[in-house]
């Protein structure tokens, strides 16, 4: 389960692990926190109709990467909070995909490393998700509506991390790195994604891949959970 505060933010994202990972076995499924209603340069521009835009961008892009759907909670873009009720919205959705893993943002990250600040919904949705795997997801007592609805805790073996300030883990993505590009290429309302902008893409993860000697990788801060090497390889 990718979990991100904005369309697009999973495709800049983790893409083409996701991609990676589906072609080998895995189920993947894309939550999006808001649905990017504040993401424009046109104050005159109607938010829900952007917002319209932006979840059918993502869902087109969904079905370049192969997720088996796309929910949007519809969170205030702009002024995500990780309280409550993010949080349960989160655990009812951990708890019916029950993934073996969650990708997210990675939390601490105030400032990036190349120059910028990570957006306050990026570091909201980050630690909403994590808190929402744990323990909530696994807590029977945590939000015990949800288990009278049928939804049992679940317990998320991995977090990954995406845009880490300290990597641990890197996943090489070359088979995928194109389907990443093209589901970027689904984003026209937010930016144009020109021969050049490819090539910054690729740029991105050769620079990722020299941390482990291939040519093209998506880096992660891995977070172990529950460790049990006999386990299939994880459903994103």
């Amino acid at each position: 389960m990718v979990i991100v505060a904005h369309p697009d933010d999973a495709d800049f994202g983790p893409a083409a692990t996701a991609a990676r990972w589906i072609d080998a076995g895995s189920v993947g499924r894309l939550v999006c926190c808001t649905s990017g209603d504040q993401g424009g340069e046109d104050p005159t521009l109607d938010p829900l109709e952007l917002a319209a835009v932006r979840e059918a961008e993502q869902r087109r892009a969904a079905g370049v990467v192969g997720y088996d759907d796309v929910r949007f909670l519809h969170q205030p873009d702009g002024a995500l909070a990780n309280g409550l009720p993010l949080r349960e919205l989160l655990v009812r959705e951990i708890r019916e995909f029950r993934p073996d893993a969650v990708l997210t943002h990675d939390p601490e990250v105030l400032f990036y490393r190349g120059g910028g600040v990570n957006h306050t919904d990026h570091r909201a949705a980050g630690i909403a998700a994590v808190d929402a795997v744990y323990p909530a997801a696994r807590n029977p007592m945590a939000f015990p509506n949800l288990v009278r609805a049928g939804l049992a805790p679940h317990r998320v073996r991995r977090i990954y991390l995406f845009w880490p300030g300290a990597p641990t883990a890197w996943v090489e993505v070359g088979p995928t790195l194109d389907r990443k590009i093209e589901a970027l290429r689904c984003h026209p309302s937010q930016f144009s994604a020109d021969e050049g902008f490819a090539e910054r893409m690729r740029a991105w993860a050769a620079e990722d891949g020299s941390a482990i000697g291939a040519r093209s990788a998506e880096a992660f801060r891995l977070v172990v959970l529950d460790d049990d090497d006999d386990q299939a390889p994880p459903t994103a």
